[in-house]
């Protein structure tokens, strides 16, 4: 007589799997009727007429029940119309109450009564291999749950603006267009990222904002709609340094920023920077590339006199500048 294959439900194998499903239904359990798809539309052409070109999808998730939902900032960037479907199949308009494109993140508004919201978890205690689950919206399928784990973390990844995204999560959880904005959760069904992006072509290649910088942007959204940050008037670049150079001025970095262009009275040009200076350091700070630069230009630095040390033909020089608020 044959064999059966059966798995008994004593087998452990089984017993596994059914914990890692149970795991991965009450999470989503948690969070998906806070799940939305988001619906834009463009200013259009003269006249009226639309085109596919101008309209988009996305995903998002409700984290107040006053009706705020988080996005990414690239699904509601320029919409002139922003349309949200809850779980249960209401629709709502919503509002951009505010976006920071070099976070990739947006904060959107409806009004509704008797909303789900999310919890945030902390992304700082995330592990590479801890299983994640990512709910969205891919080509309109609604409420599409995938699973994978986190394949690794301290990724950095360019958003639309040129800036760099720092710390972003890195997850094999299969994400298409249309997941964008949606969360990133793990099995207790707290949410630790936005997912944002995937690489074309790639496998398993997914990223989500982690939920710790979204905190971080946060209350400038809800405040003033965007977030500030400092601003020096320099168009650079990433350049080499000679070692001749280097040991002589006992340098311990290899590279610096080029000021390829420097602003007519702009902060940097009042303080005496010129073009063709090569920027090496910010206060205290090495500055080896322009990512460097941006990181130490945050909110806390607008107004603040800061020394930057620079090269300008051989020579060390040290300058003066009071750092501006950056205007949009």
């Amino acid at each position: 007589m044959a064999r059966s294959h059966f798995i008994s439900d004593n087998n452990p194998d089984r017993n596994l799997l059914d914990a890692y499903s149970r795991a991965v239904t009450e999470a989503v359990e948690c969070v998906a009727s806070a799940v939305v798809s988001i619906h834009v539309r463009g200013k259009g052409a003269p006249g009226g007429r639309r085109s596919p070109a101008q309209e988009g999808t996305g995903s998002g998730f409700v984290f107040s029940t006053e009706g705020l939902v988080l996005t990414n900032s690239h699904v509601v960037d320029g919409a002139a119309e922003i349309e949200v479907a809850l779980p249960d199949g209401q629709t709502h308009e919503a509002d951009v109450i505010g976006q920071d494109p070099d976070t990739d993140i947006a904060v959107i508004r409806i009004t509704a009564a008797e909303l789900s919201a999310v919890e945030f978890g902390d992304s700082h205690l995330l592990k590479p291999g801890q299983v994640v689950i990512a709910i969205g919206n891919p080509y309109g399928f609604q409420a599409t749950v995938t699973t994978g784990v986190v394949s690794a973390l301290g990724r950095s990844l360019r958003a639309r603006s040129g800036r760099l995204i720092d710390h972003v999560i890195q997850t094999d959880a299969a994400l298409n267009p249309g997941n964008s904005g949606g969360p990133l959760v793990t099995t207790t069904g707290q949410v630790v990222g936005v997912n944002t992006a995937i690489i074309a072509g790639g496998q398993g290649l997914s990223f989500a904002v982690p939920i710790r910088t979204v905190t971080t942007v946060l209350p400038a959204l809800l405040r003033d709609g965007h977030v500030r940050r400092g601003y020096l008037g320099i168009a650079g670049q990433d350049v080499p340094l000679l070692r001749r150079i280097t040991r002589f001025h006992r340098l311990t970095q290899a590279s610096g920023v080029l000021a390829t262009s420097v602003e007519a009275n702009g902060p940097a040009r009042t303080a005496g920077v010129h073009d063709g200076d090569i920027i090496l350091s910010l206060d205290t700070h090495a500055v080896t590339s322009i990512d460097d630069l941006h990181r130490l230009l945050g909110e806390d630095r607008i107004g603040t006199d800061v020394t930057l040390g620079v090269l300008r033909g051989g020579e060390r020089l040290d300058f003066r500048v009071r750092v501006a608020n950056r205007q949009r």
